[in-house]
């Protein structure tokens, strides 16, 4: 029997929706590809990062596919006066650096996951570096969760939204009307790393799948070839993709 989807409990995400997606509709031209590929029951959704905005976009189409997204965020920013209340009223999930609060994100994922939720996950844990938009190197806790969950991970990418906000951006371009571009890709096939301890080469390989996911579903939807290289923020250059070698 194929599973429900997630139906939101929170009167708080419904009435953010409410308030949300019509606003979107109404300042961006959208274009949604593949939401059928997004599997009924807990995943985890991969995005690619463009500008601050993209949360909203992003969530308005997982949303509207009948899950509820909880996005995995720094947990300074529910330190923020109001905001920080706003995310958790939201069920978002804060990510902090030490064991402890890392191993309670964890906890919380599993719960949301468990219930049928969708976990959101920028892996390159900002806004691209890239000076062309591309995606970037990747963070290795995206492939963690999903090794240890064991449920599917899809990309979702997406292009157009920074019409409306440029990177780094603070105020809004509403004329002419945005248009954007969002795609759901075939989930990123990890099944052969579950069963491997999770070292650092494993994590690193199962990294390189989710971060080619992401690169093929932008040039998808640009209409162009990706560059030979991908961008590593830590080296402000663009270096070769592979870090480890396949089999």
């Amino acid at each position: 029997m194929t599973p429900p989807r997630h139906t939101p409990t929170s009167l708080s995400i419904r009435a953010a929706a409410n308030a949300v997606r019509p606003a979107l509709n109404l300042v961006l031209s959208k274009q949604w590809d593949g939401l059928d590929r997004l599997p009924r029951g807990g995943f985890i959704a991969v995005v690619n990062h463009i500008t601050e905005i993209d949360p909203l976009v992003v969530a308005h189409a997982v949303y509207s596919s009948g899950s509820t997204p909880h996005f995995l965020a720094k947990d300074s920013l529910f330190r923020i006066p109001v905001f920080g209340g706003m995310l958790g009223r939201l069920e978002q999930i804060p990510v902090a650096r030490d064991q402890r609060g890392a191993q309670r994100s964890l906890q919380q994922a599993r719960e949301a996951l468990a219930a049928g939720g969708a976990i959101v996950i920028y892996p390159e844990g900002t806004l691209t570096r890239d000076p062309q938009l591309w995606p970037m190197r990747a963070k290795t806790g995206a492939a963690r969760l999903a090794l240890s969950t064991g449920v599917p991970v899809v990309p979702i990418t997406h292009w157009g939204v920074q019409g409306l906000l440029a990177p780094y951006g603070k105020v809004p371009r509403i004329l002419p009307r945005p248009r954007y571009r969002l795609r759901v890709g075939d989930p990123v096939d990890v099944a052969d790393l579950r069963e491997l301890p999770s070292t650092r080469k494993v994590l690193a390989r199962a990294t390189e799948r989710i971060e080619d996911a992401l690169t093929e579903g932008v040039a998808a939807l640009r209409g162009e070839e990706p560059p030979e290289l991908i961008w590593d923020r830590a080296l402000r250059q663009r270096v070769p993709r592979r870090q480890v070698q396949e089999g």
